[in-house]
């Protein structure tokens, strides 16, 4: 968020903000993978659901790369169509995910304490 945020500001330049992105895109998707097979193995289906549409779209954003760019962030079309918007608006759908699924977390762990 704040990359793709001193992107809209012009503190840093298209090249730069899309190579620091796309540094993170492959741990993340493997990451994400990993934590949703983990849920489905330990039988946590709740979880499991919630986190598999995020996987999914992940995967996904990955798979659709057009040959030819960058990554998923591509320099040169991240100021078209409205792209940076548009990965500005997921990364804070993100963040709010990632935030839910940290005390999803917190609570199962410490209930899960305590009836041991």
């Amino acid at each position: 968020i704040i990359t793709l945020s001193d992107l809209e500001c012009d503190y840093i330049n298209a090249r730069s903000c899309c190579s620091k992105l796309n540094k993170w895109v492959v741990p993340e998707v493997i990451g994400h993978a990993l934590v949703t097979v983990l849920m489905l193995i330990s039988l946590h289906w709740f979880i499991f659901l919630l986190n598999l549409p995020v996987a999914t779209w992940n995967i996904y954003r990955y798979i659709m790369v057009p040959s030819g760019n960058m990554g998923v962030f591509d320099p040169t079309e991240i100021h078209n169509r409205g792209q940076l918007k548009s990965h500005m608006k997921e990364a804070m759908i993100k963040l709010g995910f990632h935030l839910l699924c940290f005390f999803m977390y917190l609570y199962s762990m410490i209930l899960a304490l305590i009836n041991d």
